[in-house]
């Protein structure tokens, strides 16, 4: 088994797009079928889209974290910090690798990984 999809929802599209580009993602811009305009990259094989907002949903759920390893961490981390992102955690060597944790613009935490 493995992760195919992730979808992460929020109330502004283009800021999380920005952040996430911090870390080298390069986003596409698209729909299909009766599905909103949203963004996709693929990563390693599993897609992870931006969706705006559920019909349902007042804010995004910033109770999901996520991990990536980068393949270029230290250039991410240094566009990071000019753009004033919080970190829960500066990068430093830790039981699960040389890692920092920042926290994206809707306010989840990501788990951020040098390669």
């Amino acid at each position: 088994m493995r992760l195919k999809l992730l979808v992460v929802r929020t109330a502004d599209m283009l800021k999380l797009v920005e952040f996430y580009q911090l870390l080298g993602f390069s986003f596409d811009y698209h729909k299909h079928g009766n599905s909103p305009y949203h963004y996709s990259v693929t990563i390693d094989g599993v897609v992870m889209e931006i969706y705006p907002l559920a019909k349902n949903q007042t804010m995004a759920d910033s109770n999901l974290r996520l991990g990536f390893e980068l393949d270029d961490f230290d250039s991410a981390m240094a566009l990071l910090k000019q753009a004033n992102t919080t970190f829960v955690s500066e990068p430093a060597q830790t039981d699960f690798g040389f890692m920092a944790v920042v926290v994206d613009p809707d306010g989840r935490r990501v788990e951020l990984y040098r390669k």
